[in-house]
């Protein structure tokens, strides 16, 4: 399957009003105010169009973002050239390949924007420094990297220990921005399922015959 990649980030300076919003995200885990002004300052801002990409499998992760508005779905090619998504990523949430950032290695999964996005970007090197000289962000940075563990790892049980109806109660249930925004197909692939058996279960749901 051969995927065109487009990039179109348009960066901004970062006014007050919109820089406010990420100051906030931080409060919550820097307790000392020149920390926060010293990791908001480090990122900068940027828009990008639907179904443009922010990484391509391939690529080194030398970068992040904080989603501040829009949707990404992250999917990786199978064997048999099928696009399978990974991940579904939504307002507040960091999009990164966790290993691929932290071992400063090629990622094997396409990110998309599926609507238009802004976002906070901040590179690899200056993550580096923030993570070695602030030890709220380090810690902060560790929780989320744990997060993310703990999110995958319950994903793969269910994989094997939920059918496919609950799997899909638990997304409908905990994550309706993804309902919203993805399509049946790539919600499919996430679940482990095909189009057809989604669109069954989604029908049972809107006839009450699911619980």
């Amino acid at each position: 399957m051969l995927i065109s990649i487009h990039y179109n980030y348009t960066y901004h300076k970062q006014p007050i009003a919109v820089r406010e919003k990420l100051r906030e995200y931080f409060e919550q885990d820097l307790s000392l105010s020149k920390d926060v002004e010293e990791v908001v300052n480090a990122f900068e801002h940027v828009v990008i169009d639907k179904n443009d990409y922010l990484f391509n499998a391939g690529s080194t992760i030398d970068h992040y973002y904080i989603l501040e508005e829009g949707f990404v779905r992250s999917f990786a090619i199978d064997t048999k050239g099928n696009d399978i998504t990974t991940h579904f990523f939504s307002k507040g949430e960091i999009v990164i390949d966790w290993p691929a950032f932290f071992m400063h290695q090629k990622t094997s999964e396409y990110y998309q924007a599926m609507t238009k996005c802004s976002a906070w970007r901040l590179g690899f090197d200056r993550f580096q420094e923030l993570f070695h000289s602030i030890a709220d962000f380090r810690e902060a940075g560790r929780t989320r990297l744990v997060g993310s563990y703990f999110v995958m790892k319950n994903r793969n049980i269910e994989m094997i220990t939920k059918s496919a109806k609950e799997r899909y109660e638990t997304l409908f249930r905990q994550h309706p921005e993804v309902i919203k925004n993805a399509s049946l197909k790539h919600i499919a692939t996430l679940l482990g399922i095909t189009d057809t058996s989604l669109s069954r279960i989604r029908k049972e749901m809107a006839s009450g015959s699911v619980s």
